[in-house]
């Protein structure tokens, strides 16, 4: 009996439970969130004992199809391209095999994450922090332009990371002050990488602070949006990738119910007064298209007594991060934002987004409404419609995605998209 050479007791509880668990497993599966997988857990990926028990206190319990299907070869060094919606757990994979592979005892940078928008460097930190610590010799440093560069090279000489997260300018930077050695870092991750490697000059960055790492390293790259074009541009920093697509058709967010209001532009702030007072709510996000008119509502909103807070371009980054921890920590509970923080982002307890003016694609409408409703759970849609283009946008995610985008009904149901 191969349990007994094993010998660990989880396992063995595990085999006599699973005449019990076989009924859930099925559930899970047709609820199509977490399609076949077996309700066997993290545990399955083999993981050192102290990513579990981070996992099991950060509150997940079954992988996603994407955690699934990348993690077994992701923690074996693999390259791995990988497109899959928001909210899926993409940020996860890397996380844990990243830690899941460094060893604590080199004191050498060994993990480079880089990716485009400062918050979602934050973020990601925050996330190695959160599943390293019962990894206490782990040390993980975010790099991003706005805090001065002499703080950073400090930080380099004196308390030098394992992982380093940071946006591609002040990472080259570092590299060619010669500050931070690159030689040893065996893992190169992009996240939302589409978004790097379109703009060229960032992609010249990429591309530079990628040929001074070793030839022989674990490439990995990450998005919610991957054109053919893109697909190819991303294979040609890796070597034979794993390629996981979770299909484009199937982008739909389970559990997000989406609507339009059709209405002319003066009446969107009565409108939203009107779903704001009549919603329930834990937390919303109300996207508009420049930092004028973010500027402009969370005035109103606040003059209307409504707790809301503005993030946007034409902050510092001190401030910006700032009222991302404040809202994140619920302090406020309306966030409106332009698309600086549709990508990426994640707060647990949004469970509403407005697009108060309409995003300027499908790509990007399907990043902000993924902010609700994250990980499969519920949430709901609400996109303003004044113009014409607007009504062009609407039918364009509609046929791209194949989801039905209704009119907004008189009531709605709470339970719909409150999570009781």
């Amino acid at each position: 009996m191969p349990d007994t050479e094993l010998n660990d007791d989880d396992l063995v509880d595990y085999e006599e439970d699973e005449a019990v668990d076989e009924k859930p497993s099925e559930e899970i599966k047709k609820g199509g969130t977490y399609t076949g997988i077996h309700a066997s857990g993290f545990r399955d990926f083999l993981l050192k004992p102290e990513l579990l028990r981070a996992v099991v206190d950060c509150g997940f319990e079954h992988p996603s199809e994407v955690q699934h299907e990348c993690i077994p070869q992701a923690i074996l060094g693999m390259d791995v391209l990988c497109q899959a919606k928001s909210g899926m757990g993409k940020t996860a994979v890397f996380v844990l095999s990243c830690l899941h592979q460094l060893e604590a005892k080199e004191a050498t940078v060994g993990g480079l994450i880089l990716c485009h928008t400062r918050e979602l460097a934050y973020q990601i930190s925050n996330e190695f922090e959160r599943f390293s610590r019962y990894l206490p010799d782990i040390k993980t440093k975010v790099f991003y332009g706005g805090v001065p560069v002499a703080e950073h090279k400090r930080i380099l000489k004196t308390e030098p990371p394992h992982i380093i997260v940071g946006t591609p300018g002040r990472v080259l930077q570092l590299c060619r002050d010669k500050d931070l050695n690159t030689k040893g870092i065996k893992h190169f991750i992009l996240d939302e990488c589409d978004k790097m490697l379109e703009q060229l000059d960032m992609r010249k960055d990429v591309q530079e602070i990628f040929k001074s790492t070793p030839h022989e390293k674990q490439v990995m790259m990450f998005s919610a949006t991957l054109s053919q074009e893109m697909r190819a541009v991303c294979k040609k920093f890796m070597q034979d990738p794993m390629e996981i697509y979770v299909d484009d058709s199937k982008l739909t967010l389970h559990g997000l119910q989406q609507h339009y209001v059709k209405l002319a532009e003066n009446e969107k702030n009565r409108k939203l007064n009107e779903l704001l007072d009549a919603l329930e709510f834990n937390q919303v996000v109300v996207f508009v298209k420049s930092v004028q008119r973010a500027i402009q509502l969370d005035k109103l909103l606040q003059e209307c007594n409504f707790p809301s807070v503005a993030i946007h371009a034409g902050m510092k980054q001190e401030e910006r991060i700032k009222m991302y921890q404040s809202f994140k920590d619920f302090k406020h509970r309306i966030l409106v934002s332009t698309d600086i923080w549709g990508r990426g982002i994640d707060i647990e307890r949004v469970n509403i987004v407005v697009n108060y003016d309409m995003p300027d694609s499908s790509d990007t409408y399907l990043h902000r409404v993924g902010r609700a409703g994250r990980f499969g759970t519920k949430g709901l849609a609400i996109t303003f419609a004044s113009t014409d283009d607007d009504a062009k946008i609407l039918e364009d995610v509609q046929s791209r995605f194949e989801v039905s985008i209704t009119q907004l009904p008189e009531t709605i149901d709470v339970s719909s998209y409150m999570t009781a």
